[in-house]
This record gives structure tokens, sequence and C-alpha cells, in this order.
């Protein structure tokens, strides 16, 4: 059943309001837990240097002593160290990310959801971060052939990281195809779907304010697209009105 995106939001809506555990609540850990790994990643890869040491630097170039100035600009650059933690970090927020992902799956259905899914993902995470790096590679090599075919490819595995939070037990290239197989004829729908929440991105863009929005906005906007997925995947995004459902089999149209 293809439903409009009204109804998609509207659905997010009341699951905002009524769902327990708070999706607000839970989102707030998520963003917290997120902020903080931005935090230290970009403590991590700071460039450390003081105006007088940027003096410096342009004091060797212009007298023409490239050796000492490029020796100067190695000790700015975060070391290898450093480097190795803030990729560790980013695959902990991918992981702790996929958790997020199953705990809006769970408040859709009605079932088992709460604080403690946003580890869930580390169960599996091994999948999660070889599928990152495989959408990564496709939809890089996608883009050399110009901006607009690495779009589609972004949207054409758009929903692998869905699949495999949906089922941990299916391959990584199973999700990928999966996901090309779910979007196949409706990339400009969820592009369009994108589209309609350019307000919200720019209101918690805003000084100040924009943390206040960003606070339902963020929940709202993910739990929207989880309520694409189920409806995609053929499933009843209404069955936590009757406690859960048993989702019926996939039907991509």
């Amino acid at each position: 059943m293809n439903l409009k995106r009204i109804d998609l939001k509207q659905r997010a809506v009341v699951l905002m309001r009524s769902a327990k555990p708070s999706v607000i609540l839970v989102a707030l850990a998520f963003t917290a837990l997120s902020f903080l790994m931005y935090l230290l990643s970009n403590r991590l890869m700071g460039i450390n240097f003081t105006q007088a040491d940027m003096d410096r630097y342009m004091q060797l170039v212009s007298e023409g002593n490239l050796d000492y100035a490029m020796a100067l600009l190695e000790d700015m650059v975060p070391p290898a160290s450093s480097t190795a933690i803030n990729i560790l970090m980013q695959i902990l927020l991918s992981i702790v990310s996929a958790g997020f992902i199953l705990f809006l799956l769970n408040t859709i259905r009605g079932t088992g959801a709460c604080l403690g899914n946003l580890l869930d993902g580390f169960g599996f995470f091994l999948k999660i971060i070889l599928l990152s790096i495989v959408e990564y590679i496709f939809i890089a090599l996608w883009s050399l052939l110009l901006v607009f075919p690495g779009v589609i490819a972004a949207y054409r595995y758009r929903m692998a990281i869905y699949l495999l939070v949906d089922d941990p037990s299916r391959g990584v290239m199973e999700c990928i195809r999966l996901s090309r197989e779910m979007m196949k004829g409706h990339k400009w729908e969820l592009f369009v779907l994108d589209l309609s929440f350019i307000g919200w991105n720019l209101l918690a863009m805003l000084p100040v304010i924009g943390y206040a929005v960003q606070i339902w906005s963020m929940p709202y906007i993910n739990l929207t697209y989880a309520l694409y997925f189920e409806n995609r995947s053929g499933r009843d995004i209404y069955a936590a009105q009757s406690g859960g459902t048993v989702p019926p089999p996939w039907e991509f149209q």
C-alpha cells in the first residue's frame, strides 16, 4: 500500500506524541551521544597551531626555507593515533545510528522499543561497517560518471541500512540488492520527501532557536523515513495501534 507523504507525516506526529518510551527523549539521548563523539572528533583532528606558528610558517616560506616550513606544518597536523581514534568515533556513530533506526522501527511496530536499542547495533557491527564501506564505494564509482549518477546511486541504496537493521541475518550485498529493488521507480518519490523537510532543516540552522527546533525535527524527520521504509516493505504503519502485527511478505512495487 502506497501512502501519501502527508499520511506518513501525520503518523509520525501521532507516534511522537503517544509512543512509549518517548521518541523525543530517546532521540535526545542519541543526539547527545552523537554530539559528544563529534566534539571528541573535532578535538582530536583540530590543527594544533597558534597565530605565532602561522606567522613563523609564512616567514619560512617567504625566505625560501621550504624544508623547515614543511617540518613546522607537519607538527601542526594531528598525529596518526588521533586519526585512528577519529575513525573509531565515526564507526561508533554509524553503529549507534543503526541502533536508533532499530528503535524507530520497533516504535512503529509497537514491539520492543527501548533506550537500549541504541546499543543493539553492536550485535552486528561488522555488517554495519562493511555496508557503509560498500555503499561508499558504489556511490563514489557512480559519481565518477558525474554528480547526477552519484546522487541516483545514493537514493538507490538509501534503504540498505534499514534492510540490515530489520534483519541482521541478511548479507551486505543482499541488502544492497533489496534496496535497489525497493527503490526502483521510487527514487524521485523519496527525493520529494527529502525536499518537503527543507523548512525544518532551515529552521534548525538558526542560531539558538535552531537547537530547540531540532529537538522536534530530528526525531520527526527520521521517524517519517522509517515509516517510509515500512510502507515500501509492505508493512502496516498503523500496526502499533493494535499492539503489533506480523509483517506481511515483502512486496516491492
